[in-house]
C-alpha cells in the first residue's frame, strides 16, 4: 500500500472518530446521530479499503528467481528457465489431440527436456525413467462414451536409489490444446512448471523417500481420457498413492486450491506447512464439484478410477484468453510461473517424504474445512471440527445478543419482553432487508436481460459497483431506515436501536451457520467468520460498558469488522474473477447476470452485514439511500452506453464456436434426402449472434435449428461433444452455396448383417475410418432396442440414467487404425428387413493439418477484431439401416 493511501485512510478514520466524539459529548439525547455529512467519508473509507488493501494483495505476485541468481538461491524454483522453455512450448501452436504438434512435436519437446534433465542429474543419488504410454480405453464422460485410441502420455518416474518406497506421488498436468489456441497458459505453463520442478528435484542433494511420477498427458481437452488411460493401464499407476494436479482456467496470476481429498484432511496439513503463496477456500470446492461450472479436470479421473486423494490446484486470472488464440506467451506473467513453482516445489518435496503415504487408507478421515487469509496464511481443521466450531461460535453469538438485550432492558429501565418486541420487528425487518439484498440486484440482472443487455459488465469490472453492489446494499438497510424515519416514540436510544439491528444479523448469521452444518456443508465456515468476530466485539463493548455509551460500541465493532471485511471482499472478489470470464462461454441459455449479481449480493452481504446498517447512525439517512439509487442510475446509464459493449479485441473476446459442414442424409433404400453445406453456430454466451449485427460478417440466413430437432437426428447437426450435444437446441445452421471441402478420407463400411440364434436380434457389424475426433449418434426406431454393442455398457445396462439417441465420441492420438464395433439390436416380431435405426456419423477435421476451403477461410476472416473462431471442417451423414 502507497504512503499517500495509508495518509488518507488515517485521515478518513480521524475525521469519523472526531464525529463520533462530538456525538457522545453532547447532552443524552435519544435521537442523536452524526451529522449527514459524514455518511460518504464512512461509506468510501470501506470503498478505499478495499481498493487499498485487498486488491493489491489479491494482485501481489513474488519476485522471479533469475538464472543469474541460481547459485545464490540454490534449491529455489527457476522462473526464468522456465519462462525460457514456455517460449519454445509456445512457439509449436496449437496442440491439438491426433494432431502432429500434439502427438509428435510437444512430444518431442517434452522428451528433449527430461533428457537435458538427466544431463545435469545427480545419478549418484538418483534413478530417471521415461515412458511414453499409447493408450486406448473408454468411459462414461456425462452422457456420452468416451472412447480413445493411442492417445499419448510422457510418464517420467524420479526415485531415489536407496529408497525401497513403493507408494509413489504422481504430478499432472496437459500438455494438448483446444483448437486455434496454442495453450501456453492451459496447461503449458504447468507443464513447464513440473519440468523445473523435475530438474530442481534432479540436482539437488537433499534426497527424498517417495518416487515422484510426473505425468505430461496428452489428451485432457478431448475431455480427460489421457489421464483414464495412465490410472488405469499404466504399470506404475497402481503405486500412485496421492496426487498433486496441475491446471489452469485463464493465463498468469496466483494459483488456486480448489479441490482437495475427498477425505484426507492430512493433505492440507502438508498445503499449510509447505505451500509458500497459500491461496485456497472450501467455498470453491463445494462450488465446483456441485457441477454448476463448464468445467472439468484430471483431478476427477483419478478420484474416481484411481481413488487417488489429492490437491487440485489451477491459476484462475485473467479467463478471457482460456481457450482462445490470445492464451499465448505474452499472457503469461514470468512472476507467475515463480509463484506457482514456490507452491509445487515444496509441496512436492514434503509429499515425497510423507509418511502418509505408505498407508493412505489409515489416514482417511472426513473432508476439511480450509481458507487462506489475502494469501497471508492458511486455515484448516476437519470437517468434525467445523460442525463443533459452528455449533459453538453460533451458540456463544446467541447467547451474547441475549445478554445484550438483557443489559439493554435493565440501563433503559425497560421491560424485557419490550426489548424482545423491538427485536423482534428489527429481525424481521432484517431479514426483509437480506431479501431484498438479494431480490434488487437479481431485478436488475433480468431488466438487463430482457433488454438485451447481459455482460456490460464483462469487460469492466467496475460497473458491477453501480449495477448490483449499490442496489444490495439499498435493499439491505432500506426496510430498518424507513422504520427509523417513521417511528414516533423512542423508548431507548437510537444507538441501542442500531445495536439490535446488528444483533439480529447476527442472529441470521447464527441460524445459517446452524442449518447449513446440518447438512453436511461445509460453507459455513464463513457464517462462522463472521459472528465470530461481532461476538468478540459484543463481548469487549459488554465487559468495558462502552454497550452502553451512546455509540462508543460502534469504534469496537468497526475495527473488529476489519478483518471479516478484508476477507469477504477478497474471496468474493476472487469469485468475481473466476466466474465473469467463465460467463462468456457459459452458453446462452441462462442469464449470467443472475449468477454475477449473485455473487455480488452474497459478498455485500456478508463484507457490509454488519456495516451497512450503521448507516442509520447519520442524520438523513434517507438521502444516503437516495444517493446509492442515483449511483445506481448513472452506471446503468453507462452500462447501456457504448461502455458497456461487452467485448474488445484480444483482452476480452467473443467467443464464436462454428463448423463447416457437408451434410448427406441417406434413406432407407439408399436415397440421398438431403445433400447441403452450411455452417452450424454454438454460440456461447448470452447474446448470441446479435453483437455480430452491422458487422463485416455476413450471418443473413442464419436460424435456429430447434424446429429441425423433431425431425431429424440430432436435430440435424453433427454436435461435436456432450456439451453440445446438450446445447443443441440453442444452436444455429446458415447455408451456403458453395460444398464444403472435406480435406481428408472418410469411410464408413457395414461389413456384416446377422440374425443371431435366438432369432428376434440382430447384429450389425462396421468398420469406421477417419479424422483424429469421430461421432456416432445410435437412435433405434419403434419397436427396437440395443440390446448389446463392443461398447462399454453403461447406457445398456443403466438405461434410466441415458437418454437417447446414444452418443459415442471416438478419438485417436498416434494410433490411426479404422474402428471396428458392433451393435445388437432386439425386435419382438423378428421382423429385420425393414428400418431398424437411425446412424449419424460425423468426421470432425479440428487441427490446422487439414485445410480449411477458400470460402471458409474468407468467412473466417470476415468476423470482427473482437471475436475469437474456433472452427473446423465436419462432414455429417445420416443413414437409416
Amino acid at each position: 500500500m502507497s504512503q499517500t493511501k495509508k495518509d488518507e485512510n488515517v485521515t478518513v478514520g480521524v475525521q469519523m472518530d472526531v464525529a463520533l466524539i462530538n456525538v457522545l459529548k453532547a447532552p443524552k439525547n435519544l435521537r442523536a446521530k452524526i451529522p449527514w455529512y459524514y455518511a460518504p467519508v464512512f461509506l468510501l473509507l470501506w470503498v478505499a479499503l478495499f481498493f487499498a488493501v485487498v486488491v493489491p494483495l489479491f494482485d501481489r505476485l513474488p519476485d522471479s528467481v533469475t538464472i543469474a541468481e541460481e547459485l545464490e538461491k540454490s534449491g529455489e524454483f527457476v522462473a526464468e528457465r522456465a519462462q525460457r522453455l514456455l517460449y519454445d512450448f509456445d512457439r509449436i501452436g496449437p496442440k491439438v489431440v491426433g494432431s502432429i504438434a500434439n502427438e509428435e512435436l510437444t512430444v518431442a519437446f517434452l522428451l528433449a527436456e527430461v533428457a537435458n534433465v538427466r544431463e545435469s542429474m545427480r545419478d549418484d543419488l538418483y534413478n530417471l525413467e521415461v515412458d511414453v504410454q499409447r493408450s486406448s480405453g473408454a468411459y462414461m464422460h456425462w452422457n456420452m462414451v468416451n472412447m480413445y485410441q493411442g492417445v499419448q502420455n510422457v510418464v517420467v518416474k524420479l526415485s531415489t536409489r536407496l529408497s525401497p518406497s513403493e507408494s509413489y506421488l504422481l504430478v499432472n498436468s496437459h500438455f494438448d490444446s483446444k483448437p486455434g489456441s496454442p495453450g501456453t497458459g492451459d496447461d503449458g505453463t504447468m507443464v513447464i512448471v513440473m519440468l523445473e520442478v523435475l530438474r530442481q528435484l534432479a540436482i539437488s542433494d537433499q534426497t527424498f523417500e517417495h518416487p515422484v511420477v510426473f505425468l505430461f498427458n496428452g489428451a485432457e481437452e478431448n475431455p480427460l481420457q489421457a489421464s483414464h488411460g495412465f490410472i488405469t493401464n499404466h504399470k506404475w499407476a497402481k503405486n500412485c498413492k496421492a496426487l498433486v494436479n496441475l491446471e489452469v482456467a485463464g493465463s498468469g496470476g496466483r494459483d488456486l486450491l480448489f479441490q482437495g481429498g475427498p477425505n484426507h484432511p492430512w493433505l492440507m496439513k502438508y498445503y499449510k506447512n509447505n505451500a509458500k503463496h497459500p491461496f485456497a477456500t472450501t467455498m470453491a470446492e463445494e462450488i465446483f464439484q456441485s457441477g454448476i461450472l463448464p468445467s472439468d479436470t484430471d483431478f476427477r479421473i483419478f478420484r474416481d478410477y484411481g481413488h487417488v486423494p489429492g490437491l487440485d490446484i489451477a491459476q484462475v486470472s485473467n479467463g478471457y484468453v482460456y481457450h482462445t488464440i490470445f492464451d499465448n506467451y505474452d499472457a503469461v506473467p514470468r512472476d507467475s510461473l515463480q509463484n506457482a513453482g514456490e507452491n509445487v516445489l515444496p509441496l512436492v518435496r514434503a509429499f515425497a517424504n510423507a509418511s502418509e503415504l505408505y498407508d493412505i487408507e489409515a489416514h482417511k478421515e472426513g473432508h476439511a474445512v480450509f481458507f487462506d487469509f489475502l494469501g497471508l496464511f492458511f486455515v484448516y481443521y476437519r470437517a468434525s471440527t467445523g460442525i463443533i466450531l459452528n455449533s459453538c461460535v453460533a451458540a456463544l453469538s446467541l447467547s451474547l445478543v441475549c445478554v445484550s438485550l438483557w443489559r439493554m432492558a435493565r440501563v433503559s429501565e425497560q421491560s424485557v419482553c419490550r426489548i424482545y418486541i423491538w427485536f423482534g420487528i428489527l429481525l424481521a425487518l432484517h431479514v426483509l432487508g437480506m431479501i431484498l439484498c438479494v431480490g434488487l440486484p437479481l431485478l436488475m440482472a433480468v431488466m438487463f436481460d430482457a433488454g438485451d443487455r447481459s455482460l456490460t459488465y464483462f469487460t469492466h469490472i467496475w460497473l458491477m459497483i453501480g449495477l448490483f453492489i449499490c442496489p444490495a446494499i439499498i435493499g439491505l438497510v432500506l426496510p430498518t431506515t424507513l422504520y427509523y424515519s417513521f417511528r414516533k416514540k423512542l423508548d431507548i436510544s437510537h444507538a441501542y436501536h442500531l445495536q439490535i439491528s446488528l444483533h439480529a444479523h447476527s442472529v441470521v448469521l447464527s441460524l445459517f451457520a446452524i442449518v447449513l452444518t446440518a447438512i453436511s456443508l461445509r460453507t459455513p465456515y464463513l457464517c462462522m467468520i463472521s459472528t465470530l468476530f461481532y461476538s468478540a466485539a459484543l463481548l469487549i463493548n459488554l465487559l468495558s460498558s462502552l454497550h452502553d455509551r451512546g455509540y462508543y460500541w460502534v469504534l469496537i465493532t468497526q475495527i473488529f469488522q476489519l478483518m471479516p471485511f478484508f476477507y469477504f471482499c477478497s474471496l468474493f472478489y476472487m469469485f468475481l474473477v473466476i466466474f465473469i470470464p467463465m460467463m462468456g462461454r457459459n452458453g446462452s441459455s441462462i442469464n449470467p447476470d443472475l449468477l454475477v449479481s449473485a455473487i455480488c449480493a452474497v459478498g455485500t452481504f456478508f463484507a457490509f452485514g454488519f456495516l451497512s446498517p450503521l448507516i442509520n447512525m447519520f442524520r438523513w439517512s434517507k438521502f444516503v439511500m437516495l444517493s446509492l439509487g442515483i449511483i445506481t442510475f448513472i452506471f446503468s446509464m453507462i452500462a447501456i452506453s457504448d461502455v458497456g459493449f461487452p467485448y474488445r479485441a484480444k483482452t476480452s473476446v467473443m467467443r464464436v464456436n462454428f463448423l463447416h459442414v457437408r451434410r448427406i442424409f441417406y434413406e432407407y433404400d439408399g436415397s440421398v434426402s438431403l445433400d447441403d453445406s452450411g455452417y452450424y453456430f454454438d454460440f456461447q454466451d448470452r447474446r448470441l449472434f446479435h453483437p455480430l449485427e452491422d458487422t463485416s460478417v455476413n450471418l443473413t440466413g442464419l436460424h435456429n435449428i430447434k424446429e429441425d430437432c423433431d425431425k431429424h437426428l440430432m436435430c440435424g447437426v453433427p454436435c461435436f461433444n456432450h456439451r453440445w450435444c446438450k446445447a443443441r437446441t440453442t444452436g444455429h445452421w446458415l447455408a451456403r452455396e458453395e460444398e464444403v471441402t472435406i480435406p481428408g478420407n472418410t469411410s464408413l463400411i457395414l461389413l456384416a448383417k446377422t440374425i443371431l440364434p435366438s432369432g428376434s436380434t440382430v447384429r450389425y457389424e462396421f468398420e469406421l475410418s477417419g479424422p483424429p475426433h469421430m461421432v456416432l449418434f445410435i437412435q433405434p426406431l419403434e419397436g427396437v432396442a440395443v440390446e448389446d454393442w463392443s461398447f462399454i455398457r453403461n447406457m445398456l445396462d443403466q438405461p434410466d440414467d441415458y437418454t437417447l439417441p446414444y452418443q459415442i465420441f471416438f478419438s485417436y492420438g498416434k494410433n490411426n487404425s479404422p474402428l471396428r464395433f458392433h451393435i445388437d439390436f432386439v425386435k419382438s416380431d423378428r421382423i429385420f428387413d425393414v428400418p431398424i435405426f437411425e446412424l449419424g456419423v460425423s468426421w470432425h477435421y479440428l487441427s490446422y493439418d487439414y485445410k480449411r476451403d477458400p470460402t471458409g477461410l474468407k468467412f473466417i476472416n470476415d468476423f470482427p477484431d473482437f471475436v475469437h473462431v474456433m472452427e473446423w471442417p465436419t462432414l455429417y451423414k445420416r443413414y437409416v439401416f
